[in-house]
């Protein structure tokens, strides 16, 4: 049963205020994060990691190879499963403000065990969405700057565009987090002003005869079948298949990356000012923003060019190119590679944060999670996981990574939508400045439309998922259940969850 005891809820608040549990190392001897953030920093950092490489690289790939000018759906199909997580996320980090999130809650709902898997999950989801954004910021600077392919996009072997943003802003994440968010303002103001010029300057552009048909008809996947195809089609015994109904799906479990990032507001509860009232304001209102920037986007975008002819690399760019308007062209390069940039920061800084959650619980080493006096963050765990970021980003082609990210993501969501629920039972006299509406419903609905998602994912992606879930176990095994601070102080935990 000490796999699936409890953290309680108490527990989890002393530590977020340094004061640790009777008798025990005061915020389990790694420091404590400073509380530098307010509701305007929040959407900041919200939009500042959600709008990225999701419309400005896999609106091209998803329209042209899967779901045509009907990737709109996809994208909106994917905004509403975000939304009911968002929903659930907002209760969880309102109510138990602290470092790592869905780490976190499933620590005080089901267990050690769960908490570990969705750490290392989660691990997987921000380290490899940092590895995807750099490579669309090199693909976006290749793009603007007419750079050779061998160095620079999806045709380089070794990705230096991708190794040198994430070098630069790993120094940046180091710093400080005032100074990221800092660095992430300028860079979302110019992010959200493109978008909108993109819907406003392309709406000219719009022809009707791009947009038919809206639902291409569907035909066998390029391949055939194997590993390649989504798990719902091999389990239901179906032909593997691009373009209609099934198309639509299938790119809506992959766009969903373009919403992954909103929970890195909750990771940042920590070092927020007034959490029970920020927190909501800033995962909604993320949320809200970046669904209509990009269905408008995508709108203008499969409307402008023929789906069969939209750019793999630099969707968003290469219409304006191919409709005439070859300084718009450059406006919208320089604008991405503004605004991918902030996407990585925010990614390097939220990883960092998970791994500071896990090294105070003990179930990651204390040393490399402690938070530097001088800046206030956690710089070894920021230093190490941008090593890791590296490698990926340098080497690893796009889709594989993005892929890789919806699974992780989707998971991620899955237990957090069930850990509303459980925490509703097991906990109902806990103070809940947001309360998810309709619970348990939204919450089931939102487990449900998660794993239908991860289900569109292909078989490939899910083994790969499976054996990253598999090595962490085997971490956990031996060296985080022996060192995990909730065997060593039983008082402060709660009953094994039923």
């Amino acid at each position: 049963m000490d796999l699936f005891r409890t953290k309680s809820v108490e527990h989890i608040a002393a530590d977020a205020a340094g004061e640790g549990a009777a008798g025990d190392e005061a915020a389990g001897g790694v420091g404590r994060l400073r509380r530098n953030l307010s509701a305007r920093h929040l959407i900041g950092f919200g939009i500042g990691v959600v709008i990225g490489t999701g419309i400005f690289t896999l609106t091209g790939i998803e329209a042209r190879n899967t779901a045509g000018p009907s990737v709109v759906i996809s994208f909106a199909i994917a905004g509403v499963v975000a939304l009911l997580a968002a929903l659930c996320y907002a209760e969880l980090a309102s109510s138990v403000p602290t470092a790592g999130s869905a780490y976190s809650y499933a620590y005080a709902t089901t267990g050690e065990i769960v908490a570990w898997i969705i750490g290392w999950d989660l691990f997987l989801e921000f380290a490899l969405g940092a590895a995807v954004v750099a490579r669309g910021w090199s693909g976006y600077v290749g793009n603007l700057l007419d750079l050779p392919t061998a160095f620079f996009g999806e045709e380089s072997t070794v990705n230096l565009g991708a190794a040198f943003i994430v070098v630069v802003l790993t120094l940046v994440a180091v710093l400080g987090i005032r100074e990221s968010a800092r660095v992430t303002g300028v860079l979302v103001v110019v992010k959200v002003a493109i978008c909108i010029f993109v819907i406003v300057a392309g709406a000219w552009y719009v022809r009707g005869a791009n947009l038919t048909p809206f639902i291409p008809p569907g035909h066998p996947a390029p391949g055939g079948g194997g590993l390649a195809q989504p798990l719902i089609q091999a389990v239901a015994g179906l032909s593997p298949a691009v373009f209609g109904v099934g198309g639509i799906l299938t790119a809506a479990a992959v766009v969903f990356f373009a919403y992954t990032g909103f929970e890195a507001v909750a990771n940042l509860s920590e070092e927020t000012r007034r959490p029970g009232r920020d927190l909501p304001l800033g995962l909604l209102g993320t949320l809200g923003v970046a669904t209509a920037l990009y269905i408008g986007v995508a709108i203008v975008v499969v409307g402008m060019v023929k789906y069969s002819r939209i750019d793999e690399g630099a969707p968003i760019a290469d219409a304006f190119d191919q409709v005439g308007l070859g300084w718009a062209s450059a406006l919208v390069s320089l604008a991405a590679v503004a605004g991918l940039t902030s996407v990585i920061l925010v990614d390097l800084v939220t990883v960092s944060r998970i791994g500071f959650a896990m090294g105070r619980d003990g179930l990651l080493p204390q040393s490399v999670a402690k938070v530097s006096p001088r800046t206030g963050t956690p710089v070894r765990m920021t230093l190490i996981y941008a090593a890791v970021v590296l490698v990926m980003a340098t080497f690893v082609p796009l889709g594989t990574l993005a892929d890789l990210v919806s699974i992780g993501t989707l998971f991620a969501f899955l237990l957090v939508s069930v850990a509303v629920p459980v925490l509703r039972r097991t906990r109902p006299e806990m103070r809940r400045p947001f309360r998810a509406p309709w619970s348990p419903f939204v919450p089931i609905l939102s487990a449900v439309a998660c794993l239908y998602l991860m289900a569109n994912l292909s078989i490939e992606t899910w083994l790969r998922f499976l054996a990253w879930l598999l090595a962490g176990l085997v971490v956990y095994a031996t060296y985080g259940y022996r060192h995990s601070r909730l065997r060593r102080s039983p008082a402060a935990s709660d009953a094994p969850a039923a």
